[in-house]
């Protein structure tokens, strides 16, 4: 183990150079004009397995876009590490926000990474970070330093909900059997602060729909006489908080877990500056739920946020139109207890209820995931917090995210198995934004501290 670095220094041209090349496939599973380039990148993740040193891999057919499947057994006695991951990515849109073209792949030094950035829509989620894992078997591989067995399941649709995870998850238990599973699919809260993630938020997605009249009408002619679909869906929006930004609907906060004032105190404890906060953002204030802390709000409180809203003419110049529909995607952040199935339904009644005279509301629900809490006590916790130890020469610090990986709650009922959530992205990152980026010390350093996660969980299980 102690030539990780030395193994790194040598071949660090080519990992970046390779990682480039797999950010260069647009693999946006949310728009069927990409669905070419999401199959073109699955078969890049296994010739990429193939070559670090799987001694099985292949693509598994879904109802939807295909996992990559790869394996590395090296005694069935041993335990054995399953690696999840994604190789679709977010849509790159608005483009003209970004500073360069989002799947032509640059490096620029920025006040965050001052060693340089891979600037990339997937460089940190999650092409970056899982590519970390791929380049990780190959150093153990070549070096004769794997203690245990490793297996790879790398899916296309993780930006569109996993949809058919479940179904591939449900048909493949054996080959999916595993000690712990691995994901780095989140982020650390400073290059000098590493943490491990150790709880998820849910999620429930949906879009609404509200009709007004049966075409769109001169605004002239009929405005102030019949309902605006635009108007009305705002006002319904707009009463799903209240004034301290406490979400309306009802029953939506039944089984939310209020932490004590120890746990809340513990959280605290994390590095955090609010000015660098708002100065990273551009904004003069924060915005949130009253009586909670910006870190709070952003980790153990759900929330209910519009995502996008649309409806009559949007073109250049004029046309003065009520239009005859309005459309609104809202995305529901849950924390653990929530069922996500339940609060879609809430939210259904709910907003449907609120409707006046004179539209029709429709509420489609797209996917959703639960949330998660994992444990810090176990050994596969442990291993990873000595082998940030061992990388960062400190110890990590848990730490809940806001994001959600839907599928970490399924693989616990279906595969038995904890997840341990190793991730290196900083929140300047701009996942899911324009200009999102990865750090190349941060890929690096990816790759030289998840071998000493395998080093530490094989003599823990052994």
């Amino acid at each position: 183990m102690d030539t990780i670095k030395e193994y790194i220094d040598q071949h660090k041209d080519r990992f970046i150079n390779e990682l480039i090349d797999l950010l260069k496939i647009p693999s946006v599973s949310a728009d069927s004009a990409f669905s070419q380039d999401v199959l073109d990148t699955a078969q890049a993740v296994k010739n990429a397995l193939d070559k670090a040193g799987c001694d099985h891999t292949e693509i598994c057919e879904t109802p939807g876009y295909p996992v990559v499947y790869g394996e590395k057994i090296i005694d069935p006695e041993l335990p054995t590490v399953l690696v999840y991951g994604h190789y679709d990515v977010q849509p790159a849109d608005p483009y003209d926000l970004w500073n360069s073209p989002p799947f032509e792949p640059v490096i620029k030094k920025t006040e965050a990474h001052p060693e340089g950035a891979i600037y990339a829509r997937g460089a940190c989620d999650d092409k970056g970070q899982m590519y970390m894992h791929v380049k990780a078997l190959e150093y153990m591989t070549q070096t004769g330093n794997l203690p245990c067995n490793v297996k790879f399941m790398i899916e296309g649709e993780e930006e569109v909900g996993s949809e058919n995870l479940a179904w591939f998850v449900e048909r493949n238990q054996e080959k999916l059997k595993n000690d712990v599973i691995l994901i780095s699919d989140t982020g650390m809260i400073a290059k000098d602060v590493p943490s491990i993630t150790t709880g998820l938020r849910g999620l429930s997605y949906v879009e609404v729909e509200v009709t007004g009249p049966n075409r769109d009408l001169h605004s002239g002619l009929y405005g102030g006489a019949v309902a605006n679909p635009i108007n009305v869906l705002t006002k319904m929006i707009a009463s799903l908080h209240d004034e301290n930004n406490h979400i309306t609907v009802p029953g939506f906060y039944d089984k939310v877990e209020e932490l004590s004032g120890e746990e809340r105190a513990q959280m605290a404890k994390a590095p955090f500056s609010l000015e660098n906060y708002k100065k990273a953002l551009d904004i003069n204030d924060i915005y949130g739920e009253a009586g909670y802390t910006t870190n709070e709000r952003n980790s153990i409180r759900p929330t209910l946020d519009v995502n996008g809203i649309w409806g009559g003419y949007t073109g250049e110049g004029a046309k003065t139109v009520i239009p005859s529909k309005a459309y609104a995607k809202i995305s529901m952040r849950l924390v653990p207890n929530q069922d996500w199935e339940e609060i879609t339904r809430l939210f259904k009644s709910h907003f449907e209820s609120i409707a006046p005279d004179g539209v029709t509301v429709e509420v489609k629900p797209h996917h959703g995931g639960q949330g998660y809490v994992t444990p810090i006590d176990n050994d596969a916790y442990q291993a990873a917090s000595k082998a940030y130890e061992t990388t960062f020469g400190k110890t990590p610090i848990p730490q809940r995210s806001g994001g959600s990986i839907p599928i970490v709650s399924l693989f616990e009922k279906e595969l038995k198995s904890k997840t341990i959530l190793m991730g290196f992205g900083l929140d300047s990152d701009a996942i899911h934004s324009p200009n999102e980026h990865f750090g190349v010390w941060n890929y690096l350093k990816g790759i030289e501290t998840i071998p000493w996660f395998y080093h530490f969980f094989a003599q823990k299980e052994n």
